[in-house]
């Protein structure tokens, strides 16, 4: 099969998306088959590289819809910047020609707004009750103790549509991310697995963050991811309601509104398209 992609990037967190709305001919694959697509499509030596594969396809419910892949074939709910690329994709195509896009996805419908060179997506509300989460545990987890090694290393917990393990440090850059994220990823608390955030506070509306990605590992950015670190820091009173969150790959703006939802905003861009026979 010939496949035609369209590779962008939301601060460093690189996808591969693949329109199921313009070319008809796809729409035969099942799910199951993409994500064995993903894993030959996402490997950064012998396939087109990316931390995901994120598939724009109809929806009888929003404007368009929107699967996610990660790089090791895994189906994921939701993707902060993947699904503002997914938008500008959209726009610039003439698939979605209204100012708000309404995008439907495995965590609910997300509308999407584009303001100049920027986009802003309404997260939604985030989820706090741990078996919601899910980790196994109720109520908030804030603050929750986990053994990994020889260490011992508090996590304060937030679903974005997917779960989210935030953990505060004092020197972000120097932390062993690499170590403790496939740790914390796989623990038996964390019953889906778990995206892994490192965090260091710089002032009230100002955060560091890199974060190890379930099914992608270390990546330069991660939206959702930046959203749970906003929500967690704020929870814990260390940040305004608005911060700005530096990560590898750039910045994002998060505020956790009066409304309850939570608002993400930042750049999407096109690094090349191309075709694959896979």
């Amino acid at each position: 099969m010939n496949i035609a992609f369209t590779k962008m990037h939301g601060i460093g967190n690189d996808f591969i998306v693949v329109d199921f709305i313009t070319d008809g001919s796809l729409q035969g694959v099942s799910y199951e088959t993409w994500s064995l697509y993903a894993r030959t499509l996402c490997d950064r030596r012998f396939g087109v590289g990316a931390d995901q594969l994120l598939l724009l396809v109809p929806s009888k419910t929003a404007d368009v819809g929107m699967r996610i892949f990660n790089a090791d074939g895994s189906e994921v709910q939701m993707c902060g910047n993947g699904i503002r690329c997914l938008a500008v994709y959209a726009w610039d195509k003439g698939i979605a020609k209204e100012t708000v896009l309404d995008v439907e996805t495995p965590a609910g419908i997300k509308s999407i707004t584009r303001v100049n060179n920027m986009v802003c997506v309404n997260m939604g509300a985030p989820q706090l009750s741990g078996r919601e989460i899910p980790v196994n545990a109720d109520g908030q987890i804030i603050d929750y103790p986990i053994e990994i090694g020889n260490k011992k290393i508090k996590v304060t917990c937030v679903s974005m549509g997917n779960p989210h393990a935030v953990v505060f440090v004092s020197d972000v850059d120097n932390y062993p991310v690499a170590v403790d994220g496939p740790l914390l990823e796989t623990d038996q608390f964390f019953p889906e697995r778990t995206n892994v955030e490192f965090v260091q506070i710089i002032k009230g509306d100002e955060i560091k963050m890199r974060v190890w990605e379930r099914g992608a590992g270390e990546t330069l950015a991660c939206g959702t991811g930046a959203c749970a670190s906003m929500v967690a820091t704020h929870l814990k009173g260390f940040s305004n309601s608005r911060v700005t969150v530096h990560l590898r790959g750039g910045d994002l703006e998060i505020e956790w509104s009066k409304d309850g939802n939570v608002y993400m905003t930042g750049p999407a861009a096109y690094v090349f398209t191309g075709a694959v026979e896979i």
